[in-house]
């Protein structure tokens, strides 16, 4: 009897035990965005007029997608897709000149409800300021602890300003911008190390102003024809993504010494394709930056939505494997929560998936079947243009001001040079068909954006 009751204790404390044990650590999250760089501007997708070595590490060290698309076709849209999970049409953010509605839920917001800092350093886009508010929708009321940097797009384009946001006051600076912010961010990371945390990085390289640090300049300066041998605008841009580059290298150095790398989910993309317009001087295209795609940055083509694609997070993501899977920029905020294991309606009601299984290689169609089911959508109607896209799979639709649709093979045609709409009118007919049903969907915040626009660009 005495045994048995020993036996019973022994299991009882056994259990005690279990139950006491604690919970997995949450995972950090970076997320570290660049900001007109082209697909074709980086070492791990085939660039070699120079070098991007701690981009193309961080790509070995996780897994390479080929098939990253934006949300949107200028900076507000495509960074509202990203924060919200959601379409612009459904968030309320289509152009540049839309702020995002205070009653949107955002990556910081969900995740300090699981208990995470969180902290923006870099570039926040905000728009006109929305009827019945007293001004627009700051990034600290979006979920962000701390904020330092433009929320101007205006000013956002200035590598060496003379002033910036901290957190709700603007504060004279000096130097490099995109250096200041990877100071900040190392300083946070040091600060938040013993708990969760979601650093947001949104870099301004290689935005408008061509300008970089001269020592950066200095190691490009001969190698590239320029119009201006006095101002070497092709050397500059050169310079500028691989400054970039090393304010990459330098967080995750900081996240390697603060013995994180394990903990810590890392993302790198670009908010869209790299432009061909006048403030960027024709360097995006005498690179050829969105190679080998056609368009770039305004344009539905892949030049201007397929941008690049890391994701790292050791033990979990497969290291040096380069996938074919579609990630759409909506689908980071279900992906991020579900790695941060919150609850499943913490994700409810947005466009974006849960891409987590197929990030980890831990889903049945892991090599791009699961995300062929679904059409992913983009229209861009600010501005003058009007321009529709839907995707399923390999195919896809494009719609520009009024002509005929084409449907292009982007695999098999990634300059979207054969139209094969009349190979598949089925499709052709279903995709409008759907985008239409999409078009539907759109919400009034969306609606009086577009409004204030069309009202705004007819005013003199």
């Amino acid at each position: 009897m005495r045994w048995t009751l020993l036996l019973f204790a022994l299991l009882s404390l056994g259990v005690s035990t279990a139950r006491a044990a604690p919970a997995p650590r949450r995972p950090n999250i970076l997320m570290i965005f660049a900001d007109d760089l082209g697909w074709g501007d980086v070492g791990f997708n085939g660039r070699t007029d120079w070098k991007t070595p701690h981009l193309d590490r961080l790509a070995a060290q996780g897994t390479m997608f080929r098939r990253w698309y934006t949300a949107g076709v200028v900076c507000a849209p495509s960074r509202a897709a990203l924060m919200t999970g959601k379409y612009g049409i459904h968030n309320g953010v289509s152009g540049n000149s839309d702020d995002l509605p205070a009653e949107e839920v955002t990556i910081p917001e969900a995740l300090k409800k699981q208990g995470y800092a969180t902290a923006l350093f870099g570039k926040w886009h905000h728009g006109r300021t929305r009827p019945g508010a007293a001004t627009y929708v700051h990034p600290l009321d979006h979920g962000f602890d701390e904020f330092f940097g433009f929320t101007d797009a205006r000013h956002a384009w200035e590598q060496f300003p003379t002033e910036l946001w901290e957190g709700r006051e603007k504060k004279p600076v000096q130097g490099y911008a995109n250096a200041m912010f990877t100071d900040r961010g190392v300083e946070f990371m040091r600060r938040q190390k013993d708990k969760p945390f979601f650093l947001y990085l949104p870099y301004i390289a290689t935005h408008f102003h061509i300008q970089a640090p001269p020592e950066d300049i200095a190691e490009h300066q001969g190698k590239f024809p320029e119009k201006d041998p006095a101002n070497p605008v092709n050397a500059t841009y050169a310079a500028m993504v691989t400054r970039l580059d090393k304010e990459v290298g330098r967080v995750l150095k900081a996240l390697h010494d603060l013995g994180l790398d394990k903990d810590t989910l890392v993302v790198f993309s670009s908010d869209h394709g790299a432009t061909f317009e006048v403030g960027n001087k024709g360097a995006s295209a005498f690179h050829d930056s969105n190679r080998p795609f056609r368009g770039h940055k305004r344009t539905l083509w892949e030049g201007g939505i397929r941008v690049p694609g890391v994701v790292r997070w050791p033990g979990q993501v497969p290291a040096g494997k380069v996938s074919s899977d579609i990630v759409h920029m909506t689908d980071l905020l279900p992906t991020f929560l579900a790695a941060a294991n919150a609850p499943a309606e913490s994700a409810a009601k947005v466009d974006g998936r849960n891409l987590l299984p197929v990030w980890t290689a831990k889903a049945a169609g892991a090599s791009g079947e699961r995300n062929e089911a679904r059409t992913l959508f983009w229209e861009w109607r600010a501005e003058g243009a009007n321009q529709l896209a839907a995707m399923q799979g390999d195919l896809k639709l494009v719609m520009t001001n009024g002509g005929p649709p084409e449907l292009f093979n982007v695999e098999t045609d990634p300059g979207e040079r054969r139209s094969v709409a009349a190979e598949h009118p089925m499709l052709v007919r279903s995709l409008r068909a759907q985008l239409t049903a999409w078009l539907a969907t759109e919400t009034e915040a969306s609606k009086w954006g577009k409004s204030a626009a069309r009202s705004e660009a007819a005013s003199p």
